[in-house]
């Protein structure tokens, strides 16, 4: 870190739970693994992805992203691209690479922040069908609707009766935009606590990563199995034929990426696709909810 800025609280929080808080087993991974380890003992791979193939079919695959949204543009396709999963799991940086070479006019991202008053006043729901996409835009949602059924029961920002009603009443919101010709995908990140922390530890000890550190983040870091039972209730309650969740282990940032790309990229019937570089996704790291344990503490 640099020695001319002083570590902030958020910052300084974190630090300390790796000293005082965090599970002795977690600590030792972090602190004995290189760089380029997988800290999560069930991940089916040992290593990141080497850099040179990681970038062939990077590079393949935005030529498709980019063919893709030609298609939208022509047919006037509507794309709900919804991206969830545990703080630090790496959606935002999944959402950068999905749309860095896309016309910024057709592609954006909705990142809501708190309700403020009025929309805590409204139908849940409202203030996010404001941001559905219109014909030929393609929308990511850096987490969505879905905030009430995760951080909102873990930390108790609502109700058991409003968590029952918006689990009720998702199905039928979803299916309502599925019914009026919105392509919706369901995308969810997850990752083991080692590398939760790791990841948090990292953006503790640079400057330009403070910004990324939240209240919630640090206090989450001591819910983890929390956060798995609400995850494991979202899936059981949401995941559907018609609007399938797809779950991605992203404990290695490479091959995640790849996995968002494709799994966006394998719902669309886009012109001059090209089957090699827009294949499924990694199978060894994606797939379906209910069949992917989720990590524990």
């Amino acid at each position: 870190m640099s020695q001319d800025l002083p570590t902030p609280p958020l910052a300084q929080a974190v630090l300390d739970h790796f000293e005082r808080d965090a599970p002795k087993p977690v600590r030792k991974l972090i602190e004995t693994a290189d760089k380029d380890d997988i800290l999560a003992d069930d991940y089916p791979y040992a290593e990141r992805m080497p850099k040179k193939p990681y970038w062939d079919a990077f590079d393949a695959l935005q030529i498709e992203l980019a063919k893709m949204q030609a298609w939208a543009r022509r047919t006037g396709a509507r794309i709900a691209v919804v991206m969830e999963g545990r703080d630090a799991a790496g959606k935002g940086g999944a959402i950068k690479r999905l749309r860095e070479n896309l016309n910024p006019r057709w592609a954006r991202v909705v990142a809501l922040g708190k309700p403020t008053e009025t929309e805590a006043g409204q139908w849940y729901f409202q203030r996010y069908v404001a941001h559905m996409p219109t014909a030929g835009e393609i929308v990511f949602f850096d987490r969505s609707w879905y905030n009430r059924g995760g951080v909102e029961r873990v930390f108790g920002f609502s109700s058991d009766a409003e968590r029952e009603r918006w689990f009720l009443q998702t199905p039928e919101f979803e299916d309502m935009l599925v019914q009026d010709g919105v392509r919706l995908v369901k995308i969810w990140l997850t990752v083991g606590r080692a590398e939760q922390l790791r990841r948090f530890l990292a953006r503790a000890e640079d400057p330009l990563k403070f910004w990324k550190l939240s209240p919630i983040d640090v206090e989450g870091l001591d819910r983890f199995d929390a956060y798995s039972d609400a995850i494991q209730e979202i899936f059981e309650r949401t995941h559907r034929s018609a609007a399938p969740w797809t779950v991605i282990l992203a404990d290695d940032k490479r091959r995640a990426r790849l996995a968002v790309i494709r799994a966006v990229l394998s719902g669309l019937d886009y012109d001059l696709r090209d089957p090699e570089a827009a294949g499924p996704p990694d199978p060894a790291i994606c797939g379906d909810p209910l069949a992917i344990p989720l990590p524990r503490a």
